[in-house]
């Protein structure tokens, strides 16, 4: 858990669990390159973002990784951070924001 003046322990705990967790490569990436950019599809003269459903099996791990980045992130803040960050959407600006 993140206590006042420990972040960078903090952090080394994180990393470490983090590569410790299946994927714990992709998480990273997450953290600190930023969420999948999700591809489009395009149809009749409309490009929209493709569904979940539509994802190349690597781009569904990936998307999987950043939503277990986020988690586990959430996971290791004591509640007066966690109420300051939870909002934030980007894995790689919460992160930075801590």
């Amino acid at each position: 858990m993140l206590e006042k003046d420990m972040y960078d322990s903090w952090k080394s705990r994180m990393e470490l669990y983090i590569m410790n967790r299946q994927h714990g490569r992709m998480i990273l990436e997450s953290i600190k390159n930023g969420q999948l950019i999700w591809p489009t599809s395009k149809e009749i003269r409309v490009t929209r973002p493709k569904k979940y459903s539509e994802l190349s099996a690597a781009e569904a791990a990936q998307d999987d990784c950043d939503v277990k980045a986020k988690n586990i992130i959430l996971q290791g803040l004591p509640p007066e951070v966690y109420a300051l960050v939870s909002n934030h959407r980007i894995t790689k600006e919460l992160w930075e924001r801590i």
